[in-house]
């Protein structure tokens, strides 16, 4: 790619802010949150085409915590797979840009997902079928901290390592905070790690979950783990809101907010510096 991690980064937070601000309200925290994951897997991890979306044996990413599904639709729309002038339709009448990914509208979308806990436990029966293929593929699966209070998080897990899934690479958005408040007033998730080792898991615990090289790192790592049958989760440590200070400081407020295009325009020239 022409342009560097960093600059991919702004590119996906600023086409962010636009399709939620055009919209007028939206997800934003959690969108925001997740932008280096998807810059290190879309445009440096990843085997994927956009010239030919269904090509067999590529890499899967499937959005269980579907709600960040404008992030996921502005790192498509930079990779290629459509035009970003389609941003401005997310969820709107006869778009196809749902606010939760649909795999039957979206090009690009793998999975449809959005009640949560259901994207996990599909990202598991993909990889179960790649591996009875063995087709050489990695699927990638991102569940939220507020999301991990599900059930079906769990059982998806013990399954996985049931059947050996070394070929399945879960990161966790652990950015501490769901719609009611902290994840840990809620229904702490903590001890996390622990908690995915006792499910027969690999578990990469990343400090900055916002920081392109250690994200790139530890997906590194987790490849390298598919020799031992076991699947790997990523905890990333994330700020939600993070890169623009004000949705920051929301709190667990910004987990769905109104955003005027004003406060998004202003949001893009500090995210652009």
């Amino acid at each position: 790619m022409n342009k560097d991690l960093k600059e991919i980064c702004k590119d996906i937070r600023c086409d962010i802010m636009t399709c939620i601000g055009h919209l007028g309200v939206g997800h934003i925290g959690g969108c925001l949150s997740i932008v280096e994951l998807l810059a290190v897997l879309y445009f440096e991890e990843m085997n994927i085409d956009p010239a030919e979306p269904k090509k067999a044996g590529r890499d899967r990413f499937i959005c269980s915590k579907g709600h960040a599904g404008p992030a996921v639709y502005a790192a498509l729309a930079n990779r290629g797979y459509f035009g970003k002038d389609e941003l401005l339709t997310l969820n709107q009448g006869g778009t196809r840009l749902p606010s939760h990914c649909d795999m039957n509208l979206t090009t690009g979308i793998d999975m449809t997902t959005g009640s949560l806990g259901q994207g996990f436990s599909c990202a598991v029966g993909v990889a179960l079928g790649s591996k009875l293929e063995n087709d050489g593929a990695t699927i990638y699966a991102l569940v939220g901290d507020g999301e991990s209070q599900e059930g079906q998080v769990w059982e998806a897990a013990m399954f996985a390592a049931a059947k050996k899934l070394g070929n399945l690479v879960g990161f966790t958005d652990y950015n501490k905070l769901q719609i009611d408040d902290s994840v840990a007033k809620v229904n702490d998730i903590a001890p996390l790690a622990d908690k995915w080792r006792a499910f027969g898991w690999n578990v990469i615990d990343v400090e900055d979950g916002n920081d392109t090289a250690q994200i790139s790192a530890a997906v590194k790592q987790a490849k390298a783990n598919r020799g031992t049958d076991r699947p790997t989760m990523v905890i990333l440590n994330t700020v939600k809101g993070k890169g623009v200070r004000w949705i920051e400081e929301l709190g667990a407020a910004n987990h769905n907010t109104n955003i005027s295009e004003e406060q998004a325009a202003a949001a893009i020239a500090e995210i652009r510096g």
